[in-house]
This record gives C-alpha cells, structure tokens and sequence, in this order.
C-alpha cells in the first residue's frame, strides 16, 4: 500500500496534501501559522476530522516532537546531537528508523523487518514523497511519523 504526500508550493504554512496509491485525496496536513515551533494537524481530507497532531517541544536544545493521536500522546522524535548526518531518538510504537534522512530514502524498523519505506520523488514541483506500507494498519502512525521527522530535519537547517 502506497501514500503520497506532495507539498504545498505557495503558502504561508507547511502544507501538504496527501493521496493514496491511485491518487485519491485521503489526508490534509497543516501548520499552524503563529505558533512557537512547529504545530502540525493531520485531518481527514473525506470528513475533516483531526487524525493526529505533533507539536514541537520549544524549549529542547535539539529539536524534539510529541506525536498525538486523537489527543492522546504515543510518541516522541528527537534530533541527536551528530556532526555529519542526521540521528535521530524516537520512541514511537518499538520503531526505530535506518537510512538517509536528508536524502528521503529510509525505512521504519520493528524488529527486522521494513515496515515502511520512504523515498522522495525527483522532477516534482515541490516536494513529493512516497511512502510503502507493508500493513495497511500502520498508515496513520506511519503517516504522522515521516511529517515529524520532516519537521525535525527542517528545524535542524534553521
């Protein structure tokens, strides 16, 4: 099972539209636009309905992300501290994530096994990605897991 998530080129926010693998609208992410740090809600394109929240932690020394679902908390992400590639601590579900960061090409661990791989689609207008679901029951932790992870690169850059 496949998502696409593709950017927003012109607007205030981190925009986001999100399609499942034969191109229909399934989930709409925004941030909020005055907020401290990142404030980002996931929501159902079909119903409106908030799915899953991630809220930025102000006041870490590296950038850290709390990921709500239905305002109940599940997890964190947090940037380490590494001189040449991006790390990351995550407690989230037993995950954990391999690969490259920065280059959109990486997959989400439990135990051995990929459960979902992301990779960043070239010769886009804006940013598209692509994420591949082994089990379709991971989509929405999946889904709110690679936008905090895109947050936190982009807090990492400023």
């Amino acid at each position: 099972m496949k998502l696409y998530i593709k950017q927003r080129v012109f607007s205030w926010t981190d925009t986001y539209d999100v399609f499942d693998e034969f191109e229909n609208p399934k989930y709409f992410v925004k941030a909020e636009f005055l907020s401290l740090g990142h404030n980002i809600h996931v929501y159902e394109k079909s119903t409106g309905r908030e799915i899953g929240a991630i809220h930025q932690k102000v006041f870490a020394f590296l950038p850290a992300f709390e990921i709500e679902i239905s305002g109940c908390h599940i997890g964190t992400i947090q940037r380490k501290f590494s001189l040449f590639r991006s790390q990351y601590e995550i407690d989230y579900n037993g995950w954990r994530v391999e690969g490259d960061f920065m280059g959109w090409d990486y997959d989400v661990m439990s135990g051995c096994s990929s459960i979902i791989h992301i990779t960043k689609e070239l010769f886009h207008w804006g940013d598209t990605y692509t994420l591949n679901f082994a089990n379709p029951e991971d989509e929405v932790m999946g889904l709110l897991l690679v936008i905090a992870i895109d947050a936190a690169n982009c807090s990492g850059r400023n």
